[in-house]
């Protein structure tokens, strides 16, 4: 089956067993307790496993959603294993929703105000850190974490994905849809890199922006880690374009400019030094990089950054948000300035959630390859509506900024 390393890598991040919810069947009131002080803008109305609604929060204007809850185990999971357990307990049809997105646009809203009540906690936030450092992004271990996710098949993005095959966030939405908004994206970059004669790409893609800078006069070198990109760029982009299967650490050349887009999330904090050491060593002296990257509120990144979530358990294995003033001191220790930064969070969550519909009507018509079953299919979904919910939410969000090399 197609996806099932992201499904049963999930599963080794503690599941609660059902003997244990039933023990402390009465502390559930406690629990929701718990949430209802934690919302402090926005609510959550719950329909419980025993007739009841409850609503939870609703004490100032914010986001609103519905919860149907079927099961009471389902809040254990949330209590103990955090967006992990809430995740399972949703796989397990202990839980649902009309509008999933709303759901995580609450939680994510109230991220800091909720705490442990919608985090991981005690054995189960260890055992998920211990099972996310087995995920850790040396150079075996990023080849497998990138086959996981990028190595679905072309055939799997392409029924979703835009014509360009871009797999980031699209810049300045408008009524002209995801298409031109992916290509403004795309020439927001190159713009930023002016008019160089060698180019870097440092996780290419399907080569959508390498493509572009190579007709627009640039001699490109691409890399990735992925097989099935790499097989696609080679077949549909520009010709003279060296896409290469390599480690962004094995890189030792000197280029004008240096591309990466969405790339460093996949990195693992421990490795990001590594990332601004490549780009130190490859620009040449005045030399340009243009990177886009998604990141998290300070103020959350260490709670977030001491446990795996539902992403890096399901999704991204290996991954972590960046920490926005962490990677900028980075830059600066190694004569790297940091200019031009631009944030445009809510043009991410438009193109979640386009990829979302564009997802169902293939679900919908047929048209996803065959191999995916029902519980990839609810997982995708999941994810798409999980990512939507944090960037309408603000707690997260995505940046492009110019690094030049003094």
């Amino acid at each position: 089956m197609r996806g099932e390393r992201l499904l049963s890598g999930g599963e080794r991040f503690a599941p609660v067993p059902g003997r244990l919810a039933r023990l402390i069947a009465p502390g559930f009131a406690k629990i929701l307790d718990r949430i209802d002080a934690g919302l402090e803008k926005g609510s959550l109305i719950g329909h419980l496993p025993d007739g009841t609604t409850r609503m939870l929060g609703g004490r100032a204007p914010g986001f609103e959603a519905e919860v149907c809850l079927h099961d009471w185990r389902a809040l254990l999971r949330l209590a103990v294993n955090g967006s992990i357990g809430w995740y399972q307990a949703y796989e397990a049809g202990e839980w649902d929703s009309d509008d999933l997105v709303s759901v995580f646009a609450v939680m994510g809203a109230n991220a800091a105000s909720l705490g442990s009540a919608a985090r991981s906690s005690g054995p189960y936030r260890w055992a998920a850190s211990l099972a996310h450092r087995f995920n850790r992004n040396s150079k075996s271990g990023a080849q497998r974490n990138i086959a996981a996710h990028y190595d679905l098949g072309n055939d799997f993005y392409a029924a979703w994905l835009d014509s360009s095959m871009t797999y980031s966030s699209a810049l300045d939405w408008g009524e002209d849809g995801i298409e031109a908004a992916q290509q403004r994206k795309l020439a927001s970059l190159a713009a930023r890199l002016g008019d160089p004669a060698t180019v870097l790409e440092i996780g290419c893609g399907w080569g959508a922006l390498a493509d572009r800078l190579a007709k627009q006069g640039a001699r490109v070198t691409a890399i990735s880690l992925s097989d099935e990109q790499l097989d696609y760029a080679r077949s549909h982009r520009d010709p003279t374009i060296d896409f290469r299967k390599q480690d962004y650490r094995d890189v030792a050349g000197q280029f004008d400019a240096i591309a990466s887009v969405e790339m460093v999330e996949a990195l693992g904090r421990e490795y990001w030094p590594a990332f601004m050491d490549c780009l130190a060593r490859n620009l040449k002296p005045g030399g340009r990089a243009a990177i886009q990257y998604i990141s998290i509120a300070d103020d959350l990144f260490e709670v977030y950054a001491g446990a795996a979530d539902f992403i890096q358990a399901y999704i991204f294995p290996g991954g972590l948000l960046i920490r926005a003033s962490e990677f900028r001191r980075l830059a600066s220790r190694r004569g790297l300035s940091w200019d031009d930064e631009t944030s445009f969070g809510a043009d991410y969550a438009e193109t979640l959630r386009a990829w979302r519909a564009r997802f169902d009507e293939a679900v919908q018509g047929g048209r996803l390859p065959d191999g995916f079953d029902h519980r990839f299919v609810r997982l995708w979904r999941y994810y798409l509506a999980y990512c939507e919910g944090g960037f309408r939410a603000g707690n997260i969000d995505v940046h492009q900024v110019t690094l030049v090399k003094g």
